[in-house]
């Protein structure tokens, strides 16, 4: 049974055609061992979009970024770990610009047509002469294989314990398209978004308005729906970059359609491995919520139960606490009636006409202790209002980790 509480491993995807990129050593990270600086490049100038943290402390790249996005002309991201950019002021907004600046001319390109993204240590200028220097390494060893893949997400990485990358594939008028995404995100996890980078790549053509839609609508019900902590952080970003390389031209109408699916189901697949590798996380929480009015307050009594430190630790402890969980939705700010509230345990109903009914609790038990993920099912009424919601459990690394890390 331990085989199957082992961590998610998502397959490596494909590079969309037209898409190259490498993650190199730069020293910024203290380990030296690790990459830290990225780079994602476009053959042909191609259409980007942004969704960014929506914390009024925010960092000098995602004040850079909002500024282009979304657009046309692209040519790549630049991407450093180890060091945020975050509460930097003026000194901060200029060294982003620089990064950008260092990029395009790795790129045979203007500044402007390369995003940026940091995440780190907040409060520390960032040390642009590596920076400078990893992207130019990183610009020469560029590929569109397995290899580079892994060595761009890994070069985005800070507490996570492994590079998140996932695809998918569509077709629209006979030609045939390749999504590609990769995230970072282990800690500071808080709807909106989260103390994670996310990039995303097509190799279809997009309009700038239509590719900021698709985005904002995948985030919103993948990464806005993810809390490892409830705390939101400085840095939060998901770009989009679509560059045309397959052909077929402009997509529209069903075309369009099938590409929002795909972002979405590419999205989702990197939210649900974030909370799976939350800090010191031994199990992963899928929260469905249903019956409520809105989606709204189904994610606020999701959010109230994965935020929880008792629910948390129950699940951590292999505990069917179903009284934290009924608490923690009667809580959550929402209105119902607590009569129609129904709540299931990995499939097992445990409380319903406002009282526990009988179950196996050591069955029960055993299905949160042998498995990687639990799925909370809760119901409150006959409203339309539902989400699908991921969270992580408490442990004792989760403290640990934190305590030690320097910000």
């Amino acid at each position: 049974m331990a085989i199957a509480n082992t961590p998610l491993r998502l397959p490596i995807p494909a590079i969309p055609r037209g898409f190259r990129m490498a993650g190199v050593r730069a020293g910024i990270k203290r380990d030296a061992t690790r990459e830290d600086v990225s780079l994602v490049t476009s053959d042909l100038p191609a259409t980007a979009a942004g969704v960014y943290t929506t914390n009024l402390v925010f960092a000098a790249p995602v004040a850079y970024d909002r500024g282009l996005t979304p657009g046309r002309g692209f040519r790549g991201v630049a991407i450093n770990s180890g060091n945020a950019n975050a509460c930097t002021g003026e000194r901060g907004l200029a060294d982003a610009r620089a990064m950008a600046t260092a990029a395009g001319r790795a790129l045979a390109a203007s500044g402007e047509e390369v995003l940026v993204l940091s995440t780190g240590i907040i409060g520390e200028f960032l040390p642009l002469e590596k920076v400078a220097a990893g992207i130019a390494a990183a610009a020469a060893a560029l590929g569109d294989d397995d290899a580079a893949a892994v060595s761009a997400a890994r070069g985005m990485m800070t507490t996570d314990t492994r590079p998140k990358l996932t695809g998918g594939t569509f077709s629209a008028d006979g030609t045939a398209y390749t999504v590609f995404g990769m995230a970072k995100g282990a800690a500071m996890i808080g709807p909106k978004l989260a103390t994670m980078l996310g990039v995303v790549l097509v190799d279809a053509a997009l309009e700038p308005a239509d590719a900021q839609r698709l985005l904002a609508e995948a985030v919103e019900e993948t990464f806005n729906c993810v809390s490892v902590d409830g705390h939101m952080s400085t840095n939060d970003t998901v770009l989009l970059l679509a560059n045309g390389a397959a052909g077929g031209g402009t997509l529209h109408g069903d075309g369009l359609a099938a590409c929002g699916r795909t972002i979405h189901e590419v999205c989702e697949a990197l939210a649900r491995e974030m909370a799976d590798d939350g800090e010191g996380a031994t199990h992963v929480m899928r929260i469905e919520v249903e019956g409520c009015q809105t989606r709204d307050d189904a994610r606020r009594i999701a959010r109230t139960i994965a935020d929880s430190p008792l629910v948390k630790t129950a699940i951590h402890g292999a505990d069917p606490n179903w009284g934290r969980i009924v608490s923690a939705a009667g809580y959550a700010g929402v209105p119902f009636d607590p009569a129609s509230l129904v709540l299931r345990l990995n499939g097992t109903l445990l409380f319903r006409d406002a009282a526990p009914v009988p179950f196996d609790a050591e069955r029960v038990s055993a299905s949160i202790r042998d498995a990687r993920e639990t799925l909370i099912e809760v119901s409150v009424g006959q409203g339309p209002g539902r989400i699908r919601f991921y969270s992580s459990d408490l442990t004792a690394d989760y403290v640990h980790l934190n305590a030690d890390y320097h910000t």
